[in-house]
């Protein structure tokens, strides 16, 4: 019995992703966003999230203010997912909090949660694996993949991602402004 019900579970966020995935479609923020925050995803005050994201169980997912998630984004919830205020997000960048473990019999799923501090600017089509923490005013390159943690300020790229650089700005306190309003 045990069995069925988390079946059940299982094709009920299954549907309710689904229906996300076709919210990411309407050209309104402000209609997507009402919806993401019926469905758990705790959004922040000025903060949007671009057409075509994917969620993976959005109950975990925590967005702060003044954030911008871009077009296609995929934000993974099925462990935390805590992303900060002041955030820049790009395209087609995906947040993975969940992976299988490669030396497991079973290539059984593991999951850690992912935090992202404020002033954090994710580059486009960047990877963040599980487990990860992007501390204040870090910086991803484009196409990165970050297995690790970064520091506060510290800019990263490559696959996988290392340190190329540092913010020389430390204080940081800019606001994104507006969206685009079609995207």
């Amino acid at each position: 019995m045990n069995k069925v019900i988390r079946r059940l579970k299982t094709v009920f966020w299954e549907l309710v992703c689904f229906k996300l995935a076709l919210t990411g479609k309407i050209p309104s923020h402000y209609l997507r966003r009402f919806v993401y925050r019926f469905w758990g995803i705790k959004i922040g005050s000025g903060s949007t999230i671009h057409t075509g994201a994917t969620f993976y169980f959005p109950r975990n997912i925590k967005i702060g203010e003044d954030t911008i998630i871009g077009e296609k984004a995929v934000l993974d919830g099925r462990d935390k997912l805590s992303i900060g205020s002041h955030v820049d997000i790009a395209s087609e960048v995906m947040i993975y909090n969940g992976e299988h473990d490669i030396a497991s019999e079973t290539f059984r799923a593991v999951f850690a949660p992912v935090i992202i501090e404020d002033y954090v600017f994710i580059g486009p089509r960047a990877i963040i694996l599980p487990g990860v923490t992007l501390h204040k005013g870090a910086v991803i390159g484009a196409g990165a993949v970050v297995t690790k943690d970064v520091e506060e300020f510290k800019v990263v790229g490559g696959v996988p991602a290392r340190e190329i650089g540092e913010r020389q700005n430390r204080n940081l306190n800019y606001r994104l402004g507006r969206a685009a309003w079609f995207r």
